[in-house]
């Protein structure tokens, strides 16, 4: 498995949880290898179940266009098999967490690779955006315009180009070589304020 490889992933959905039944409609993986986007996947699924109005409003798909989609079943394990053992990054990550883990476990897929928070990374590197939405951070912090937002491609893009910037911030900042999902997963668990003195007993390890 390369060196410094991410699984960014988005996930649109019927609902807010899937232990309130919610399910799928579209997955996005985006691979991130040593600063590029190096591949791409992307699918609509049939979530055998109505689609909220609001949702196909917020997201844009429609009952129609996922009625002759692939099974959840058959569309995660081509997810599973592409995201491979990579760690895996997306925003709002607990929210992706839940239903990564609720449909990969229904194919027999566990999960062993964590997942990590662009959401959190960027609240303690940005402080002071006027909120931690993805929208406003690819405004803000001028990264790459990806498409329509809360579509599940364009959003694993824009938080592909959101983790590169945080790297390459954690990079500046403190002076590192590579950042990896292990500084990453510390970081996300820590307070801004306690940053830091994070990095600077890094330093003093070494």
């Amino acid at each position: 498995m390369p060196l410094n490889t991410f699984a960014v992933i988005d996930f649109e959905t019927t609902g807010l949880s899937p232990e309130h039944g919610a399910r799928p409609t579209e997955i996005a993986i985006v691979l991130v290898r040593n600063h590029q986007i190096v591949d791409r996947y992307q699918s609509l699924m049939n979530p055998e179940m109505r689609i909220p109005a609001d949702i196909q409003a917020l997201t844009g798909i429609t009952q129609a266009m996922v009625r002759t989609a692939p099974s959840i079943e058959a569309v995660m394990k081509q997810a599973a098999d592409f995201a491979g053992q990579y760690p895996l990054v997306a925003h709002n990550a607990a929210f992706d967490r839940k239903f990564w883990d609720a449909e990969t476990q229904k194919i027999n897929h566990r999960r062993a690779q964590p997942f990590v928070c662009s959401l959190l990374l960027s609240r303690r590197l940005f402080p002071d955006v006027p909120n931690h939405r993805l929208g406003t951070l690819v405004q803000t912090l001028n990264l790459p315009q990806t498409g329509r937002f809360h579509r599940a491609l364009a959003d694993a893009q824009a938080t592909a180009h959101l983790l590169m910037r945080i790297q390459s911030e954690l990079k500046q900042r403190y002076e590192l070589e590579m950042i990896g999902e292990d500084i990453l997963c510390q970081i996300q668990t820590i307070g801004r304020k306690k940053m830091d003195a994070f990095f600077k007993g890094m330093q003093i390890k070494k």
